[in-house]
C-alpha cells in the first residue's frame, strides 16, 4: 500500500512545539543564574503555545475564544508585572523590564501563527526572539557604544533605502537610455551601502583591516562601486590610501570569481572555457593585493583609528550615479551608430557601465547565439574596459598622487585581459 501522505496540520503542531520548547529552553537558561523566580519556561511555553494553538483552531474566523485566552493570560501577567515592580521599589531598582510578560505573550502567539502563517514567519519570530533574549548584556553594551550622530547616519539610510527608493518608477523616462530612475538610485545606494557597511566594520568590529573586508564584499557584487568607496575614502584621508589601494587591487581580483560563477550558472560550457583564464586574473588580482597590502603594513596602525567625516560618501555615490547614467547614454549611442562593429565593440563600451547584464545575455544566450570563443572574447574584453574606467575613477576621487599601485594593477589586469581575449580570437581564427 503506498504511504499516506502526512496531514499538513500534523507538521503545523510538530514545529510549534519544537519552536516553543526551543523558546522555553533559551529562557530558562536565561533566567536560572539569576535565581529569582519567573513565569515562563521549557514547560510553560509549549503549554501556552498549545492553548494559543488550540483556541485558534475553535474559531479561526472570529478568533473569540483565542482573544479571550489572550485577555486572561494579559491579566495574569499584569498580577505578576504589578507585583513585581512593588518588589523592586522596595528594593531601590526601579528599573522593571517587560521582557517576561512580551516573552509569555509571544509564546501564546506562536500557535495561531504557525497554524495560519507560513513556517519562515514562525521560525524567524521563534530564532529573533531567542537572540535578542540571549543578547542582552552584548545589546546593551551596543547601546552605550552608539552615540546620537550613528543613529542619525543610520535613520538617514534608512530614508534613502526604504522611502525614497520604493517611491521611484523602475520604467525609463527616457529614449536615449534604458537606466530607470530606480535603477540609477539603486546605483547611489550601492556606494552609500558599501561606504556604510566599511564604517560600520570600522568603528564597531574590526577597524585594522575593514577596508579589505570591504573590498572582498564589494567584488562579489560591484568592484567599480567599491573603487569610488574606497578612492573617495584615500582622498579624503591620506592615511587611509596604502590600504584603500590594496582593498581596489582585491576588489577586482573577487569581480572575475563573480563573474566566472554567475556564467557558470548560466552557461557550463561557457564557463569551463573562461575558467582558466579568469581564474589566472583573478590570482593575479590577489597577488598584486596581497603584495600592496604587505606594503601598506606601516600604516595600518596610523590608518586604524582614521574614521570617515561621511559614513554614507553621499558625494561620491551622487557623482556614481550621474556617470553611471551618463555613460549609459554614451554607450547606447555607439551601440546605435557603430553596431556594426559586432559584439565585441558593444564589449568596450558596456565595460564602462555594468557588465553584469552583458555577461548574462551573452550567458543566457538571450541576443544571437554566439559561439563560445566569441561570447569569452566579448567578456574578457568588457573586464578589461571596466578596470580602465575603475583607473579613472581611483584619478578622479583619490588622485595620482599615491594612487599608482591601483591604477598599475587595474591597466596590467586589463591588458592581460585584453591580450587573452586576443589570443583566444587568433586560436578561433
Amino acid at each position: 500500500m503506498p504511504a499516506m501522505p502526512l496531514d499538513p496540520l500534523l507538521l503545523d503542531f510538530a514545529l510549534l512545539l519544537g519552536l516553543s520548547l526551543f523558546f522555553g529552553l533559551a529562557f530558562e537558561e536565561f533566567y536560572a543564574p539569576l535565581g529569582a523566580g519567573r513565569p515562563g519556561g521549557i514547560r510553560t511555553f509549549p503549554l501556552l503555545a498549545l492553548t494559543g494553538a488550540l483556541l485558534y483552531r475553535l474559531d479561526p474566523v472570529q478568533l473569540l475564544p483565542f482573544a479571550v485566552g489572550l485577555l486572561v493570560l494579559g491579566a495574569w501577567l499584569y498580577a505578576y508585572y504589578r507585583r513585581h515592580m512593588v518588589e523592586r521599589e522596595v528594593e531601590g531598582e526601579p528599573n522593571v523590564g517587560l521582557v517576561v510578560p512580551v516573552c509569555n505573550a509571544l509564546a501564546y502567539l506562536l500557535g495561531p501563527v504557525s497554524l495560519a502563517e507560513p513556517h519562515w514567519i514562525a521560525i524567524g519570530a521563534a530564532v529573533a526572539a531567542v537572540l535578542l533574549l540571549t543578547a542582552r548584556e552584548p545589546l546593551h553594551g551596543l547601546a552605550r557604544r552608539v552615540e546620537t550622530a550613528e543613529i542619525v547616519t543610520a535613520g538617514k539610510f534608512l530614508i534613502l533605502t526604504g522611502i525614497v527608493l520604493p517611491l521611484l518608477p523602475d520604467v525609463p523616462v527616457t529614449s536615449l537610455t534604458s537606466i530607470t530612475p530606480y535603477a540609477a538610485w539603486l546605483a547611489l545606494l550601492a556606494v552609500c551601502t558599501l561606504s556604510y557597511a566599511s564604517y560600520l566594520l570600522q568603528r564597531f568590529v574590526a577597524p585594522a583591516g575593514s577596508d579589505l573586508w570591504v573590498a572582498v564584499l564589494g567584488g562579489l557584487y560591484s568592484s567599480t562601486a567599491t573603487t569610488v568607496v574606497l578612492a573617495h575614502r584615500a582622498g579624503a584621508n591620506p592615511a587611509l590610501n596604502a590600504q584603500a589601494q590594496a582593498g581596489i587591487i582585491l576588489a577586482t581580483g573577487v569581480m572575475y570569481l563573480r563573474i566566472l560563477a554567475v556564467v557558470a550558472v548560466f552557461n557550463l560550457p561557457l564557463a569551463r572555457g573562461l575558467a582558466p583564464t579568469m581564474l589566472a586574473l583573478s590570482l593575479a588580482g590577489l597577488a598584486l593585493a596581497a603584495l600592496q597590502y604587505w606594503r601598506a603594513r606601516g600604516q595600518a596602525s596610523a590608518a586604524s583609528n582614521v574614521l570617515p567625516l561621511n559614513p554614507l560618501e553621499l558625494p561620491a555615490a551622487a557623482t556614481f550615479a550621474v556617470l553611471f547614467v551618463v555613460i549609459s547614454i554614451v554607450a547606447n549611442w555607439a551601440k546605435d551608430h557603430y553596431g556594426a562593429l559586432g559584439v565585441n565593440a558593444l564589449a568596450a563600451v558596456v565595460g564602462v557601465t555594468d557588465i553584469d547584464p552583458f555577461v548574462l545575455s551573452l550567458a543566457e544566450g538571450g541576443a544571437t547565439p554566439l559561439p563560445a570563443s566569441a561570447s569569452a572574447i566579448a567578456i574578457l574584453i568588457a573586464t578589461a574596459s571596466n578596470n580602465l574606467l575603475k583607473a579613472a575613477y581611483t584619478v578622479g576621487f583619490a588622485g595620482r598622487r599615491g594612487s599608482w599601485p591601483a591604477i598599475a594593477a587595474l591597466v596590467l589586469l586589463a591588458a592581460a585581459a585584453g591580450v587573452a581575449a586576443y589570443v583566444v580570437a587568433t586560436m578561433r581564427a
